[in-house]
């Protein structure tokens, strides 16, 4: 294989709320995800929460539940994975270490906005949340490693949400934007990277954890969006005027879709499924709403103003780059029976199961070439540099002791990013897309956003939290820490176990 960019950007990615902890120290506030309750893998629960007007309200996605209190946040006798994460708020030295042994060039994390500002309508920030990134941040640059900062990663302070349904409500981007001028400003010299918000249109699938509202319908996702737009361009205007190094992107959960036969009526159901990525993209890099997105509007019976002020904002604020997650591929069939045999459900994105590849033990299906033609489609469409800031698999790794020692051996999370690896790299070098960069998600062993257990594990880093509360939290180096380390090192250019 030959070798990728010289300045091509190695890591891992986190998000605070999966690993960072901390839930009530250093005058943290609640956030969203703080009150989700952990899932079952095989046995999801349904739990009622009451907003501050005092209706009762449900929001599932997949297994994933999320219960708030008005007042405090949480209820008593639930388990709220978030307030323990992997204790990265006690142990960012250690974790940070290991990154730097790697060789990490970047490493992906979030900003807890709640740590910052405690309810999100503070005017004047918390001091120690911002010491405690400080800290991160001079740990990582010790070891060379840019930060790459995701500002909003399915943390929306409960003081927002109870107040005027967060992201429902055009006042939240004045909240937002506040705090991006605070960490701008504290971080510039030591944050070059950042995205604005994390999977923006994942608010269609689960609209509070990506936004902290708990109602949904077409009306909700069209108000989400439009809010989370107007911020992200002025957090790309502001972090532009405070340091013109700065590079700011946006974050979208992608994949590729693909016709279940070449009926026409399936193509077409392809080409519209498709939709849902690229209207966050096309208004994020193009500055604009697609029309496709207003006719949808218009049929759904969405009442949807774009005052002149605010469509010059989106022109001014477009993205420098595009970064993604992706997961798995779909597929789109129109046949009533292949819908009802075939239903796949595949990361909860819909369509029906692909025969011609595999899937995950969580059911994801496992297509390397769909990276590839996500990347060609998202060059050829925007002409903006794309950083895959999220990719790998989640397996059920099981640490043993062999001469003494205790290793964990997870050849499966090794070739699932191998093969990933070969498509983004014939991508740039046979496509000629502009790759930054690759950050397989959850680089040390993090609680799943999808099903809250610990259980499904992505990392480099073995950690012993057990999903029934048991384990010390010793980090292990896995078979794949060592395999990592020596791809960083030669640049991709051996994959070899």
């Amino acid at each position: 294989m030959a070798k990728l960019p010289e300045t091509f950007l190695w890591g891992g990615a986190t998000a605070a709320n999966q690993f960072e902890g901390g839930f009530a120290e250093g005058g943290k506030g609640v956030n969203s995800s703080d009150c989700t309750t952990r899932g079952s893998r095989t046995k999801p629960r349904t739990v009622t929460y009451k907003t501050s007007d005092g209706q009762i309200h449900e929001d599932i996605m997949f297994t994933m539940n999320a219960p708030m209190d008005a007042q405090y946040g949480v209820f008593e006798g639930y388990d709220y994975p978030s307030h323990e994460g992997i204790d990265f708020y006690h142990r960012y030295k250690e974790d940070i270490a290991l990154f730097g042994e790697m060789g990490f060039k970047t490493f992906r994390l979030s900003i807890n906005w709640a740590r910052i500002f405690p309810t999100g309508m503070e005017l004047e920030p918390n001091e120690a949340g911002l010491k405690f990134y400080d800290d991160v941040f001079d740990e990582c640059l010790k070891y060379g490693i840019k930060p790459l900062v995701t500002l909003s990663h399915y943390e929306t302070p409960i003081g927002l949400a109870n107040a005027w349904r967060s992201w429902c409500d055009y006042r939240t981007i004045e909240c937002y934007v506040r705090y991006v001028k605070t960490v701008g400003e504290r971080y510039k010299g030591k944050v070059e990277y950042w995205l604005t918000f994390n999977e923006i249109n994942i608010c269609e699938l689960s609209p509070w954890m990506s936004a902290g509202v708990g109602q949904r319908g077409p009306q909700i996702y069209a108000d989400i969006a439009k809010h989370q737009f107007i911020a992200s361009a002025k957090a790309v205007q502001v972090l532009h005027e405070i340091d013109p190094n700065n590079k700011v992107g946006n974050m979208v959960a992608y994949g590729a879709d693909y016709p279940y036969t070449c009926n026409p009526a399936d193509v077409l159901a392809a080409k519209q499924k498709m939709h849902m990525y690229h209207f966050y993209e096309d208004v994020q890099a193009r500055g604009y709403y697609p029309s496709y997105k207003l006719k949808e509007y218009e049929r759904d019976g969405v009442e949807f103003f774009l005052s002149e002020e605010d469509a010059a904002t989106l022109k001014a604020g477009t993205v420098d780059f595009l970064s993604i997650s992706y997961y798995a591929s779909s597929v789109s069939s129109t046949d009533p029976e292949i819908l009802g045999k075939n239903a796949d459900g595949n990361m909860g994105m819909g369509g029906v199961k692909n025969p011609y590849i595999g899937a995950s033990d969580w059911g994801w299906q496992i297509d390397p070439t769909g990276l590839r033609i996500a990347l060609n489609e998202l060059w050829e469409r925007y002409q903006k540099p794309v950083y895959v800031v999220e990719n790998s698999v989640g397996t059920q790794d099981v640490l043993v002791e062999e001469n003494g020692q205790k290793v964990c051996h997870d050849q499966g999370h090794i070739d699932y990013l191998r093969s990933h690896i070969e498509a983004m790299a014939d991508a740039i070098n046979y496509d000629g897309v502009d790759v930054m960069g690759y950050t397989p998600w959850g680089c040390i062993d993090l609680v799943s956003a999808s099903t809250g257990e610990m259980h499904k594990r992505y990392g480099f880093i073995y950690v012993d939290f057990q999903d029934d509360g048991t384990g010390d939290g010793a980090r292990y180096r896995k078979d794949s820490f060592y395999w990592w380390k020596k791809v960083i090192a030669n640049n991709g250019s051996d994959l070899s176990d």
